[in-house]
């Protein structure tokens, strides 16, 4: 339905026409009309011809962009006077102007709307200076916007790819050699068993060595954490144990029976069950079948590292989840750190300090986590990265209604001057080519623009704290 548009004074008070003069007012009038619509409509579609310029009046709007074949909600508003649909009117182009984003109605809302070719011949005609320095400034940020963007991303899918693919490497490489030795050690248990079998060994006396390897081999999910001296007097334990009844290169075979957890006590029971006839043979199976045991559970270990880093790698891209949820804050932080593992050093120390009762909060995790990301990658950077030292810090708690995660470091600090620009576009301390000053102004703009949060940072040498504030209720901005 459309209606006149509203009178001067109306007209004067919002932001965006309250310096105009009388006779641009006018004609503001004169072509301006009221639109209204209702909650849960489509007003605008992406990708459709850019015709209109519409104002807010009343009422809240959401914005969507289609990424990958899936609308993301990329704004939220309820500010009188903010404006969409054709808000690059300014800018000659060859081809039609198009909506950049779809506009839904979240409640009853009313526009103001401007035809936006008429518009724009009289925007040009009153700021003509104005105009330019807007397409100029327009067309040079989305150039330079592209290409820093592109490589940026490229940059860093190729450090997170590297670093992720080394961490499956090692526990896929440890899972492949401990296959190998198991093949060779079951063959090896067959044989030994072959040879006892030849032996007319009794029945009951098979079946009690059985009852002992089953109780032996269940202790080995149990074996202590030996430092380098414990286990070296415990193989020479066993060792001894092994000489004193003539087992031939018992020293061999020490190792595994003390990995299982096992001590020379074990073993009298052993010779109990089997007597000194058997206890030889009976031995070097029992040292296959721990063996055996302590393979499996190497690869178990293993390949259970390797599933939990593909689900941080899920849970850090938000692969399959919806973009805006609610989200606990600490499986982002741990997704992160897994992610850039292959970033922190053996000199580097991880404290993890979480208040793990804090809310759930309503937010874009990806994009959140893309902040962790850039301020955890620049803590890291300042202690030096893989061949530095230090503490890395992640403290989480609630104060109100806001979470605060803070992420402190022990690099040399961040200067006054320097703390004062760090997001500032393209501002960075780095040299050149070792970065594009995109990563804390990202951050800022994340957390500030889209999460109606704070970004804070205070700094001495020794002690770096970024401070990140978020709300735990739904933000009308999101």
């Amino acid at each position: 339905m459309k209606e006149p548009a509203l009178p001067r004074e109306e007209l004067r008070g919002l932001f965006l026409f309250e310096h105009l003069s009388d006779e641009q007012l006018d004609w503001i009038d004169e072509h301006a009309v009221l639109e209204h619509y209702a909650g849960d409509t489509a007003v605008i579609r992406e990708g459709e011809p850019a015709t209109c310029f519409y104002i807010l009046l009343s009422g809240a709007l959401r914005m969507t962009r289609l990424v990958s074949g899936a609308e993301v909600e990329v704004k939220r508003s309820d500010q009188r006077g903010s404006y969409c649909g054709a808000t690059q009117f300014f800018v000659h182009q060859e081809n039609e102007h198009a909506y950049s984003a779809t506009v839904y109605a979240v409640s009853d809302l009313t526009f103001l709307t401007l035809p936006a070719a008429e518009f724009a011949i009289e925007f040009r005609k009153w700021f003509p200076m104005a105009a330019h320095l807007l397409e100029g400034m327009y067309l040079g940020w989305r150039n330079t916007d592209t290409v820093v963007s592109s490589r940026r991303r490229l940059l860093a899918l190729g450090e997170l790819s590297a670093g992720l693919t080394h961490e499956l490497n090692n526990p896929a490489a440890a899972a492949v050699r401990a296959t190998a030795s198991l093949r060779e050690r079951v063959a090896g248990m067959r044989h030994k068993l072959a040879m006892l079998a030849k032996k007319d060994i009794d029945p009951d006396l098979l079946e009690q060595l059985l009852d002992v390897q089953e109780q032996l081999v269940k202790q080995v999910g149990d074996a202590p954490k030996l430092t380098a001296m414990q286990q070296a007097d415990r193989e020479d334990e066993i060792g001894d144990w092994f000489d004193d009844h003539d087992i031939d290169q018992g020293w061999d075979l020490a190792a595994t029976f003390v990995a299982a957890g096992l001590r020379a006590e074990n073993l009298d029971g052993v010779l109990e069950s089997v007597g000194e006839g058997l206890i030889d043979g009976a031995v070097r199976w029992l040292a296959y079948a721990l063996e055996t045991e302590i393979l499996m559970g190497e690869i178990e270990d293993s390949t259970t590292r390797i599933s939990a880093l593909v689900g941080a790698a899920k849970q850090y891209s938000q692969m399959d989840r919806a973009p805006h949820q609610w989200i606990d804050v600490h499986e982002g932080l741990d997704s992160t750190l897994v992610m850039l593992s292959g970033k922190i050093g053996p000199g580097i120390e991880v404290v993890k300090q979480y208040d793990r009762s804090i809310d759930r909060i309503p937010a874009y995790a990806a994009e959140l986590n893309q902040v962790w990301t850039n301020v955890i990658d620049n803590a890291l950077g300042a202690m030096g990265g893989v061949e530095g030292a230090g503490k890395l810090t992640l403290r989480t708690w609630q104060e109100g209604k806001q979470i605060r995660v803070e992420i402190g470091d022990t690099g040399p600090g961040i200067p006054e001057e320097v703390r004062q620009r760090i997001f500032e576009p393209f501002f960075t301390t780095k040299g050149v080519g070792e970065g594009t000053g995109l990563g804390l102004d990202i951050s800022w703009r994340i957390v500030v623009e889209r999460h109606s949060g704070d970004i804070k940072v205070t700094s001495e040498p020794g002690d770096t704290r970024f401070e990140i504030c978020l709300p735990i209720e739904e933000q009308a901005s999101l």
